[in-house]
C-alpha cells in the first residue's frame, strides 16, 4: 500500500507540473500533438517547462534531485533553458529548518550548540538533496564547516527504492534485453550508495581517505576532518574557501589558467580510478571550487565526499587495457577483452565485434571535445552492446556517472581540450607501472613475509610432491599409513606421559616420607 500510495503522489505531481505535457511535445507525430493539447485542458502550465522540471524533481526527493543533477551536467544533450534551471539543484536545493539543523547537532552531542560551537551561522550557505551546511567557530577560534542530515531522510529514500525495485523487476520479466542491463543489480548498486551517503561518519572517513590519496599531487585541496565533532548525523570539517567552478569569467578574471584547470580535472579523475580504485563519485559542478589563495592558486577544492566510488585490481587492469587499446585504435584488442572478461558471450566473432567497436569509435578520434556528444557515442555504444548481448557491469555504474561528469565540466571549462590525448600519456604511464620492473619489485615486498614463512619448507613440500606423483597408485594408501601413524603417536605419547607421571608421583613419596622420618 506503502508503495502504492507513494506512486499516485509521483503521479500526482507530474501531472501537477506537467511534465506529461513536456514529453508528449517533444514528439512531432500529429496525433501525439493533438494530445499534448488535449493534456493541457484544466491546467495553467504558465512556468516555464524547465523551472516546472526542477520543482518536480524537488517534490519528489533526493533520488530524483540527484537524477536532476546528472542531467543538468549535460548541457549538449538539453535544450539551454532546462539545463540553467537543472543547475539550480546542485548546490539550491530549498533548505530545511535552522531550528531542525541545531535540535539535531544538540542531539547529537548532547549538550546545546552555544557549547558545541563559539559561533554557529544558523543560515545554512549551502543546501543539497541529502544535508546542509553551516559555517561555525570552534572554542580554539577554528573556522569550521558543520553539516547537518536532512531529518526523516531514511524512510523517503526506502519508498523510492522500493518502487524503482518494483520497476526493475517488471522491466527483467517483460524484456529480454531488459534482463541483460541487470536493472535489479544497478539498482541494489544505487541502494547501497544512497544508505552510505546517510552516515556522515562514513562521508567524512571516505573525505580522510581522499585526502591522504591526493596529497601528494597538489592539484586539489580536500577538507581536513575534526574527527572529535563528527557524528553519524553531523559532520564538521575544515572551512574551504574558494570560487565555485561554474563561475568561469569570475576565474579568468583572477588569473586562473582554464585549459589547465581542466587538464588538471582529467589528470585528478584518473588518478583516483586507476592509481587508487578510489574516487570522488559526484563531481558537479555544486560540489567544486577553486582556491584564489596565493599559496593554493588554482587548485581545485573538492566538496562532499557522501558518494565514491571503488574498483578492484582486476576492474582497474580490465579498464586501463581497454582504454590504452582504445587511445591506440587497436579495436581487436577492445574485442578481445570484451570476450576475456566474460562480458560478451564466449562465441562471440572477434572481427565482428571488433568492426561494430570501430564503426563507433573511430569517427571521433582526433576531435575537441566540443566536436564530440559523449552522449551519443555512449548511446551507439549501448545498440552495439544490445547487438552483441554486453552485459552490462553494475560495479561500474557509478564510473560511468563520474565520466559524464568530468565530460560535462570539461566541456564548460573548455570546449577545445582534446580528452583522449590529455589521457591518453597518463594511462601509456600507468600501465608500464603495472607490468614494468618497478611493479615487479613492489609486488615481491609485499609478498616477501608470506615466502619467508615458505622457503624453509620448500623442499619438504617438493619432495612430497615428486613422491606422490612417482606413486599415484599409493597415494591414499600412503595418507591412511600417515593418519595410522600419527594415531600411533599420539598413543605412546599417552603412554610415556602416564609413566613419567607415575615415576614423578613414586620419587615425590618417597621424598615426603623421607622428610617426615628426618
Amino acid at each position: 500500500m506503502t508503495r502504492f500510495v507513494r506512486g499516485l503522489f509521483i503521479l500526482w505531481v507530474v501531472l501537477r507540473h506537467g511534465l506529461d505535457e513536456l514529453v508528449l511535445s517533444s514528439f512531432s507525430h500529429p496525433w501525439l500533438q493533438r494530445l499534448t493539447r488535449l493534456s493541457r485542458l484544466g491546467r495553467k502550465l504558465e512556468q516555464p517547462r524547465g523551472e516546472r522540471l526542477r520543482l518536480a524533481l524537488e517534490s519528489l526527493g533526493p533520488i530524483f534531485v540527484k537524477f536532476g543533477q546528472v542531467l543538468s551536467t549535460r548541457r549538449d544533450l538539453l535544450p539551454p533553458d532546462i539545463a540553467d534551471e537543472l543547475a539550480r539543484l546542485q548546490d539550491r536545493v530549498p533548505p530545511f529548518s535552522s531550528e531542525v539543523a541545531v535540535a539535531t547537532i544538540e542531539r547529537a552531542f548532547g549538550r546545546p550548540v552555544d557549547q558545541v560551537f563559539a559561533q554557529f551561522d544558523r543560515t545554512p550557505v549551502a543546501s543539497a538533496s541529502i544535508a546542509q551546511v553551516h559555517f561555525a567557530v570552534l572554542s580554539t577560534g577554528r573556522e569550521v564547516a558543520v553539516k547537518v542530515l536532512r531529518p526523516n531522510m531514511l524512510p523517503v529514500i526506502e519508498k523510492d527504492l522500493g518502487l524503482m525495485r518494483v520497476m526493475a523487476g517488471w522491466v527483467e520479466r517483460l524484456s529480454a534485453d531488459g534482463r541483460r542491463l541487470k536493472p535489479r543489480e544497478v539498482v541494489a548498486e544505487f541502494d547501497k550508495y544512497l544508505h552510505d551517503e546517510l552516515d556522515l561518519l562514513r562521508e567524512a572517513s571516505s573525505a580522510a581517505q581522499l585526502r591522504r590519496n591526493m596529497q601528494d599531487l597538489n592539484l586539489v585541496l580536500i577538507p581536513e576532518m575534526v574527527w572529535d565533532y563528527c557524528h553519524a548525523d553531523v559532520m564538521v570539517m575544515q572551512r574551504m574557501t574558494g570560487v565555485p567552478i561554474s563561475q568561469i569569467e569570475r576565474l579568468r578574471a583572477a588569473g586562473v589558467d582554464i585549459k589547465k584547470l581542466a587538464r588538471d580535472g582529467v589528470t585528478l579523475f584518473f588518478t583516483q580510478v586507476f592509481r587508487d580504485g578510489f574516487f570522488h563519485a559526484d563531481m558537479h559542478p555544486g560540489n567544486i571550487q577553486v582556491s584564489l589563495a596565493p599559496e593554493t592558486f588554482g587548485r581545485y577544492i573538492s566538496l562532499d565526499f557522501g558518494i565514491v566510488g571503488t574498483l578492484t585490481e582486476f576492474d582497474k587492469e580490465y579498464l586501463a587495457q581497454n582504454f590504452t587499446a582504445f587511445f591506440q585504435r587497436d579495436y581487436k584488442r577492445v574485442a578481445e577483452l570484451h570476450i576475456e572478461s566474460g562480458w560478451v558471450p564466449g562465441d562471440t566473432r572477434v572481427d565482428e565485434l571488433e568492426a561494430a567497436i570501430r564503426a563507433v569509435c573511430e569517427p571521433y578520434f582526433d576531435r575537441p571535445l566540443k566536436e564530440i556528444s559523449l552522449g551519443m557515442v555512449l548511446m551507439r555504444l549501448f545498440q552495439t552492446s544490445r547487438r552483441f548481448h554486453v552485459e552490462i557491469q553494475p560495479q561500474l555504474v557509478l564510473l560511468q556517472k563520474t565520466l559524464l561528469n568530468i565530460e560535462g565540466l570539461g566541456r564548460q571549462l573548455d570546449p577545445d581540450l582534446d580528452l583522449w590525448s590529455t589521457a591518453k600519456p597518463f594511462l601509456e604511464k600507468w600501465m608500464l607501472e603495472q607490468v614494468g620492473p618497478e611493479r615487479l619489485w613492489q609486488q615481491l615486498k609485499a609478498e616477501a613475509p608470506q615466502y619467508a614463512k615458505l622457503l624453509p619448507a620448500l623442499p619438504r613440500l617438493l619432495h612430497a610432491a615428486l613422491q606422490r606423483q612417482a606413486h599415484p597408485e599409493h597415494s591414499e594408501e600412503l595418507l591412511a599409513l600417515l593418519s595410522e601413524q600419527r594415531r600411533t603417536n599420539r598413543l605412546l605419547q599417552a603412554v610415556i606421559y602416564a609413566g613419567l607421571g607415575f615415576v614423578l608421583g613414586i620419587l615425590a613419596m618417597q621424598v615426603y616420607l623421607h622428610l617426615r622420618w628426618l
